[in-house]
């Protein structure tokens, strides 16, 4: 997979970045996202990557803010009834088991009344045993292989904002996940792969895409295992534009 400089990644920034204003015509706070990072099952070595990588993409965009939940206390003051209104969106980054969230069906209530969700990888691992949020995300992890793949990663819907900043072709070595409760009709597709990872049969096998719960919006990408991913230039841009996306700007 080849990388690009950072010319590129810079000007993708600049054309998916403006500048916000009130109704007054002053200019708006940008809105406010919670990166979390908390993990109650398999916990990923490229945590600290996704978090820098979204650090980076609020500073250089000038998009959005973060603030960071990375331990159980900070997640129940942060996501709890009393914290999560301070935030217009929450980012699970390789989240992963049942989160100590204090009311799990309040917080997604949070979504579906106009907030941002952004998941990604190991997101569709969390609260395996919760079918609402399985539902609001649109799908669940189900499987990977015990190599990572290099796939044709290939763009379902070209119209799509989060799909722009892809370029085409492009190959991409990855951890790639299989994922079941997932059902086409909810989401809509942005990214795939068009041969199982593993056994080369044909299909569509679903890798990125957005919905909308309730108000609220969902961006979810399986991609972004492996450092070499998160620090590309291609996935920052897909990264920020699904968090763009999500937050309604």
């Amino acid at each position: 997979m080849s990388r690009r400089g950072p010319r590129i990644l810079a000007a993708t920034v600049l054309a998916l970045t403006a500048c916000a204003t009130s109704p007054s015509g002053t200019l708006a706070a940008p809105p406010r996202l919670l990166v979390v990072s908390v993990t109650k099952g398999f916990r990923h070595d490229s945590i600290p990557t996704a978090e820098k990588l979204v650090e980076r993409l609020a500073a250089t965009s000038g998009a959005f803010t973060v603030d960071y939940a990375r331990t159980d206390e900070e997640l129940v003051a942060k996501l709890g009834p009393r914290g999560r209104d301070a935030y217009a969106g929450v980012y699970f980054a390789q989240t992963s088991g049942d989160l100590p969230i204090p009311d799990p069906q309040g917080f997604l209530d949070w979504i579906a009344a106009g907030h941002a969700f952004v998941g990604t990888h190991s997101a569709s691992d969390t609260f395996p045993g919760f079918a609402p949020y399985l539902d609001m995300l649109g799908g669940h992890f189900l499987r990977h292989g015990p190599n990572h793949v290099k796939i044709d990663l290939l763009v379902k819907d070209a119209s799509h904002p989060v799909a722009r900043a892809v370029p085409q072709p492009l190959q991409v070595l990855d951890e790639i996940y299989e994922f079941e409760r997932y059902d086409p009709s909810r989401v809509r597709l942005v990214l795939y792969v068009a041969k199982h990872p593993e056994t080369g049969a044909p299909g569509e096998y679903p890798l990125a895409w957005t919905r909308e719960h309730g108000k609220g919006r969902v961006f979810y990408t399986a991609l972004g295992h492996r450092d070499d991913v998160l620090e590309s230039d291609w996935y920052g841009a897909h990264l920020l534009a699904g968090i763009k996306w999500a937050l309604g700007n």
